[in-house]
């Protein structure tokens, strides 16, 4: 194969590398994206997609095809605290905007597969079951993958960038040894299951406790995806006995609990524990996309928000270097500059929330200012919708506005 035969490789075909890939293919470039995995198949994730993400499939001409598998869309987020210095409350509100005011929560084997199709129509090339062995670096630049599919032989492709889209464990960060900074280590872990009948009525709930929280929401097949979890230090004392555990964790709402035991559960338990951390997400030759660049806790669920909002990021900053236009330097700089002012009020957020410890008191007196108050409520609603900034939110101004209109 010649070398640069392509303009760029992506190495991981989920939420974060086949919308890279798409875009990249649309704009004319020669793409090869690369998965290990075959397609529909399923991946450990929260798999919520926030009104943000939603435009962006609609943007791209793909939501009414998800639509069409016959997830539900959401329309109110609830989110039940127990603040102990103000008691407990409950906000709900709607997460979204008129342009795009519903949430959708697709298994991933429907949705990982959609965007892979979408990202084969554009004109990109997909190797499924592909495993990459190595990132070429050649005189300190990343120029092609080395890998192999299932009972081939081991092939060589090169490219003018290689894209990592492949996870937070992503061999193509490591590669490169892609700078990694503002880290957190794990704070909890959570299991998930599959229940029927356990109506969610197009609600996505969240349930925090000191110590606990549990959300649920729903997706395909009239399936609602329920998630525990607890402290990361409780995580050898408590895996000898998940459901067990799971189902304690649940008691700290009893009508919440009562209805998941009238449900039937359809899947086992999966559970994960991440770790938190940002990498510079470019260098010579190379650039990340998603949970290879920016990986959080998933107590949020931003994970398919934030690679649908990255890779278009991405693409426009590699569209501007490919073609030209800007120094490959500059385009990406403010890729990666782009990307850490949109998501680190949102990272703090969702890593103060992870601890599952008491909320801050001031944090505590602005929600439950907020409660009862519609307005409000949906302003709160759409910082866990990922529409607002919780740097907004929580500005002096804010707080002062939501205070006053409580008193």
């Amino acid at each position: 194969m010649r070398e640069n035969e392509y303009d760029a490789i992506v190495v991981g075909a989920r939420c974060a590398g086949s919308p890279t890939a798409m875009l990249l293919a649309r704009k004319g470039y020669r793409v090869l994206v690369v998965d290990r995995a075959t397609f529909p198949s399923d991946t450990i994730s929260t798999h919520l997609i926030h009104p943000p993400g939603a435009a962006a499939l609609k943007e791209w001409g793909l939501l009414d095809r998800l639509v069409a598998t016959g997830c539900p869309g959401i329309d109110k987020y609830v989110f039940d605290f127990a603040a102990p210095d103000y008691g407990p409350f409950t906000i709900a509100g709607a997460p979204g905007t008129d342009d795009a005011p519903l949430a959708y929560a697709p298994r991933r084997t429907v949705l990982d597969k959609l965007l892979v199709d979408a990202a084969s129509a554009a004109g990109a090339e997909v190797l499924e079951a592909f495993t990459v062995a190595d990132v070429l670096i050649e005189d300190g630049r990343a120029t092609g993958i080395r890998g192999q599919r299932k009972g081939e032989p081991a092939v060589t492709e090169r490219a003018r960038v290689v894209v990592g889209a492949d996870g937070h464990h992503s061999l193509v960060a490591r590669r490169v040894d892609a700078e990694q900074y503002n880290e957190k280590p794990p704070l909890q872990v959570s299991y998930y299951t599959y229940v029927s009948g356990l109506p969610m009525d197009g609600r996505y709930e969240v349930h925090l406790r000191p110590g606990r929280g549990f959300g649920a929401w729903p997706t395909n097949d009239g399936m609602t995806v329920v998630i525990a979890g607890w402290p990361r230090s409780e995580l050898v004392a408590n895996r000898g006995d998940i459901e067990g555990n799971f189902t304690a964790t649940l008691e700290v709402v009893p009508d919440f609990a009562a209805r998941f035991r009238a449900a039937t559960r359809e899947t086992r338990f999966v559970g994960q524990s991440l770790a938190n951390f940002m990498r510079k997400p470019f260098g010579a030759g190379w650039a990340l996309v998603g949970d290879a660049g920016y990986t959080k806790d998933f107590i949020t669920a931003l994970g398919i928000s934030d690679a649908f909002r990255d890779a278009e990021l991405c693409a426009n900053a590699l569209d501007e270097a490919l073609s030209g236009t800007r120094p490959f330097e500059a385009a990406m700089a403010d890729y990666h500059a782009e990307r850490d002012r949109r998501s680190l009020p949102f990272y703090e957020f969702t890593a103060e929330l992870a601890t599952l410890e008491p909320l801050p008191q001031e944090l505590q007196q602005v929600l439950a200012a907020v409660e009862g108050n519609r307005e409000a409520m949906d302003e709160f609603a759409r910082v866990g919708g990922a529409v607002t900034s919780p740097a907004d939110f929580l500005s002096e101004q804010n707080v002062g506005r939501l205070l006053a209109a409580a008193a």
